[in-house]
């Protein structure tokens, strides 16, 4: 019983595990942020090129 025991408690302790599971988390959050600033970026991005060309438009058919 003792030969089963000791190998189920070493893998217990073994902190490989947790630490794997950490930087999955992690990475998950810094693909959600980089997410949620391009999308806002690109949201500010589109409605000022769309004011600039609006603002444009006009005097180029002048």
């Amino acid at each position: 019983m003792n030969r089963f025991l000791r190998p189920l408690v070493a893998f217990l302790k073994k902190e490989d595990g947790p630490t794997a599971v950490e930087y999955a988390v992690m990475l998950a959050l810094i693909i959600v942020v980089c997410l949620v600033a391009i999308t806002s970026l690109g949201t500010s991005t589109s409605q000022t090129f769309s004011y600039v060309g609006s603002r444009i438009s006009p005097t180029a058919a002048s």
